[in-house]
């Protein structure tokens, strides 16, 4: 299995993931609502970000989700335990040919 490279926009945020997306999860949650992401769920050991993204935490603050300082995108989401083993890559940042065929499931984060 090969790596996928993927960047937001303006190529100041690159993602490398080294998973091959099986299906993307899409959430209705207040903020992935707004962002559009279509997420992939992996290992954080499994992806490489380079770049400098900016952070942000809503509500429990659980989770951080990065996107690009200069073009916006919202590139990835980290745990804020480094011991939680999940991260969520959005599959938007690569090219359509890795994710555009993929099942989608349904995520209801608006109910949690």
């Amino acid at each position: 299995m090969s790596a996928h490279e993927g960047s937001c926009h303006c190529g100041a945020i690159r993602l490398t993931l080294r998973d091959e997306p099986t299906e993307v999860s899409e959430c209705n949650c207040s903020i992935c609502r707004r962002t559009a992401g279509l997420w992939h769920y992996s290992s954080p050991s499994r992806v490489t970000v380079e770049g400098e993204p900016k952070g942000y935490q809503q509500g429990d603050r659980m989770l951080t989700t990065w996107h690009c300082g200069t073009c916006g995108c919202t590139t990835h989401w980290t745990a804020v335990d480094p011991a939680y083993d999940r991260m969520g890559v959005n599959l938007r940042m690569f090219d359509p040919a890795l994710w555009e065929s993929l099942p989608r499931k349904f995520v209801d984060g608006a109910s949690f």
